[in-house]
Parts: C-alpha cells; sequence; structure tokens
C-alpha cells in the first residue's frame, strides 16, 4: 500500500486606489466568481497529490497569482461562505456551523454581501450553484440566478443501488461512477448558464458567480473520470496511526476515528475513497475548463478579473480524520486563486498566509470602488501586484465558539475552548504529527500567534436547521 508524504508531494468610483493608478479603468472591469466546494490541495499547481490531474486550474493558476498558503475563515460549509460574502468572522457573527442562516444573526442580518455591494455600484450581479450554503440562499445579493433566487444548483443523478461504496448508514458519505454523461450533472448545467451570461453583450459590467458543486460528497461523478485513476495506482495519503495521542480531547472528538475512519478501513474503500475524490475533482475540472474557454472567446477576456476559490480544505484519512470539521491543515488549507487584468503578472505564486475573507476587501479594491468599512479581512492587491511582498498577518481558522486555528507561514496554532493547545512547526512537520505545544522552548511563539486570536467570540447565532452534514 504505498504511501507519500506531502512534502513529497510537494514538488463606478472616483478616486481610484494609488494601488491601480495607470492601470485600465477599474470601474469597467467585470468580476468572476468561481466557487469550488470541498476542494483541499488535490490539484497539480499546489502538489496536494501525486496523482491529480487538473489542467484547467493549473491553466487558470498561471494566469494570475496562486495563493500557495490561503485559508478558510470555518472549515465547514455555510460559516464559510457567509464570512466570505459577508466579510465578517464566524466569531463576530455567531456563525458556526451549517444550521445557522447569516440573516438571522444580530449582527449580520443586515449585512451588505459582496454580490450586493458591487450591486449597489452599477454592476449586474447574476449566479448560478452554491455560492451560499445551499439550505441558505440569499435572494438579495442578486439581480439574476439559475435555477432560481431561492434555489441555488440543480439537482445531480444518482446511482440505481445506494449505497454505491457498500458501506450502510453513511448518508452522503458515498461515492461510485455514474453511466449519466455530463450533460445530465448540476454542475454542467450550472456553467451552461455562466456561460451563456459571457457570451453576451452587457450594458454594464457584471458580477457573474459560477458555484461549482463537486467535489463535495457524494462523489458520484461519470465513469470516465474514475478511469483515469485505476485503484491500484493510486498514492494514499500518509498516516501515522498514534497520530491522535499528543492531541486534547475537543480536537480527538473532532476526529472521529471511529467514524468515518474505521468504516472505510473495515469496508477496505480507502483507495476506492480517494479514486472518488481525485475523480469528482477531474470532473470539476472540466466544467472549469468550460467556463475559461468561454471566457477566452469572449469580448470581455481581457477586462474581467477571475478568482477561483474552495470554501474550505478536506481530509482522506490524514490524522485519521475524514471530512473538514477540523481545525488541522488539511482542513483549513483551500484554494485561491485571481487573475486582474493589469495588475497580475502570469504565473505568481505568493506564500504568504492569506483568509478568504481577503476577498471582499480586495475585490473591492480591485474594481475602483468605495472601501467598504467594517470588513474583517485585509485587501490582497498589494500581494497580487508583488507576491513575495512582506505580510506580517496570519490567517485565522475557527470552528465553533472559542476553538480557533492561527496559521503563519511557518506554524500552526490551535487553542480550543477549554484552553487546550496545539502547536506544529511546518518547517519539519508538514503533516502535523508533533504537538509542540508543551514544549516550553515554544512559549514564545506560541504567545506571539496567540496575540491574533479573536477578542469578540460571539454566542450561536440561531439554528433553523440540524448542525452537520
Amino acid at each position: 500500500m504505498p504511501h507519500v508524504t506531502r512534502r513529497q508531494w510537494l514538488g463606478a468610483a472616483a478616486g481610484f486606489p494609488a494601488a491601480l493608478e495607470g492601470q485600465p479603468n477599474p470601474a469597467r472591469r467585470n468580476v468572476l466568481f468561481i466557487a469550488v466546494d470541498d476542494l483541499n490541495d488535490w490539484i497539480g499547481c499546489l502538489g496536494g497529490h501525486p496523482d491529480a490531474s487538473t489542467p484547467n486550474f493549473d491553466r487558470l493558476a498561471s494566469r494570475g497569482v496562486l495563493f500557495t498558503k490561503a485559508y478558510c475563515a470555518a472549515p465547514l460549509c455555510n460559516p464559510s461562505r457567509a464570512a466570505l460574502m459577508t466579510g465578517l468572522r464566524p466569531s463576530t457573527t455567531g456563525i458556526y456551523d451549517n444550521g445557522q442562516p447569516f440573516r438571522q444573526s444580530p449582527v449580520s442580518k443586515d449585512a451588505v454581501t459582496l454580490a450586493q455591494y458591487f450591486r449597489t455600484h452599477g454592476y449586474r450581479a447574476m449566479g448560478s450553484g452554491k455560492i451560499f450554503h445551499d439550505a441558505f440562499p440569499d435572494p438579495r445579493s442578486w439581480d439574476e440566478y439559475f435555477p432560481a433566487l431561492d434555489r441555488q444548483k440543480p439537482p445531480d443523478p444518482r446511482p440505481e443501488q445506494l449505497p454505491a461504496n457498500g458501506i450502510p448508514n453513511t448518508a452522503q458519505f458515498d461515492w461510485g461512477p455514474l453511466k449519466n454523461p455530463d450533460s445530465d450533472m448540476g454542475d454542467y448545467k450550472v456553467v451552461e448558464y455562466v456561460t451563456s451570461q459571457i457570451a453576451r453583450k452587457h450594458d454594464r459590467p457584471f458580477f457573474l458567480a459560477c458555484g461549482l458543486f463537486k467535489p463535495h460528497l457524494p462523489w458520484y461523478v461519470p465513469a470516465k473520470y474514475f478511469d483515469l485513476f485505476p485503484p491500484g495506482k493510486i498514492a494514499l495519503p500518509s498516516v501515522k496511526e498514534d497520530d491522535l495521542d499528543d492531541i486534547p480531547p475537543i480536537g480527538r472528538r473532532m476526529a472521529r476515528p471511529d467514524g468515518d475512519h474505521r468504516k472505510v478501513i473495515e469496508h477496505k474503500q480507502w483507495r476506492k475513497a480517494v479514486q472518488a475524490y481525485l475523480a469528482a475533482i477531474s470532473f470539476a475540472d472540466a466544467q472549469l475548463g468550460r467556463v475559461l474557454d468561454a471566457l477566452d472567446r469572449s469580448e470581455h477576456r481581457d477586462n474581467t478579473t477571475v478568482v477561483l476559490w474552495s470554501d474550505h480544505g478536506w481530509h482522506l484519512g490524514q490524522k485519521l480524520h475524514w471530512r473538514k470539521f477540523a481545525l488541522w491543515e488539511e482542513a483549513t488549507h483551500n484554494v485561491l486563486m485571481i487573475s486582474a487584468p493589469g495588475v497580475t503578472r502570469p504565473g505568481g505564486r505568493c506564500p504568504r498566509p492569506v483568509n478568504l475573507l481577503d476577498i471582499y476587501p480586495t475585490l473591492v479594491e480591485l474594481h475602483g470602488l468605495p472601501a467598504k468599512q467594517g470588513l474583517e479581512g485585509t485587501s490582497l492587491v498589494p500581494l497580487l501586484r508583488n507576491p513575495p511582498a512582506s505580510w506580517e498577518r496570519p490567517a485565522l481558522t475557527t470552528y465553533g465558539r472559542n476553538n480557533h486555528s492561527v496559521r503563519s507561514e511557518r506554524f500552526r496554532y490551535i487553542r480550543y475552548a477549554d484552553g487546550t493547545e496545539e502547536l506544529y512547526d511546518h518547517q519539519d512537520d508538514d503533516l502535523e504529527w508533533h504537538n509542540l505545544a508543551s514544549d516550553p522552548r515554544y512559549e514564545l511563539v506560541k504567545r506571539e500567534l496567540a496575540r491574533w486570536l479573536p477578542s469578540v467570540n460571539h454566542t450561536d447565532s440561531v439554528r433553523t436547521r440540524g448542525s452537520g452534514e
């Protein structure tokens, strides 16, 4: 059973900001805003898995700046997306899990989302697919949405027999090939709408959102994508069987090693699960290719900012854990790339730790809009212009009230609600196998990183649905 380590895998506004002076008029630029659900770093340009085949993710990354250390505000769909779209941290709004609509938080109920802000400044805001969490679409953010303002995405086909992977009682935690063609898939239909909008002439700039659902569970995609990855030749993640021995109890509960991981091992599904995740990524890559092809054919190619992000990462057995729902590297590390005409240069790679919260102020500045007050992210425009520029801020991720992770270029520091801690040195420990929090030699490191923990930890907002997925 081949295992490889991460280290082996890696090989309308006046007065435009000074940073954009001399560039094409940002008020005329469009925004193509692409979200990918549950995508970790298993794409070619990030080197997260040696078998990944993602020519279109790599193609887009080569056009602008790829942020190699981008992190989510929360390692699950709803709070991550709510934070990105409102510009407010989960600890500020009290939106910590998937059952809490951000429009019912007393802090964010009247928030002006990123798409709304562009609407108020003359943009036509359109979209299709998963941008907000499925359960809580936000009609007020859009002028137009497919399939409807209150329904973000079309349904997907399913295999004839469920569960397809033979593991009982796992709900969405399932995978298997489909006999259907690509055109039957919900993401394909999302892209049909998006490409039709790209092909049109528009009388004002557009903010066009494309939310790809795969590789979110269940991993049902057409069989041709499974065929790309023969299970017997797939490299499995490297796992340390006693990895949780130095983890505080809260962290072990998040990992749930006797849940998904035990079932996958008992049913001998690890290789097929990795195959299915890679297949779902390749399917998403093919849909992204259709979007990029449409943009390249259109009159909008040279005046459209393209930003692509995934809402969080994903574990496939690392730390004996599956899915997201944790504060370690695999769950919190996500994809972020930005191509901005006149600002970014092809092939930029930025190693600084950044956060999805930074997207809102970045797009506002890039497009010459008045600065939006109250945002908790920081504009990435200096890094878009000069990817190796100095950057003092680490990235903060929150999972549940008072549980936080601070990621600097070198270290990850986790502090849980009960005060217990984890610390990892990525200079020597890419897989976060050795918790250094109790080592007195790192007290100053912990103290420095703890300065970035939020001072406000709002009580949980209203729940209207179950908190899991």
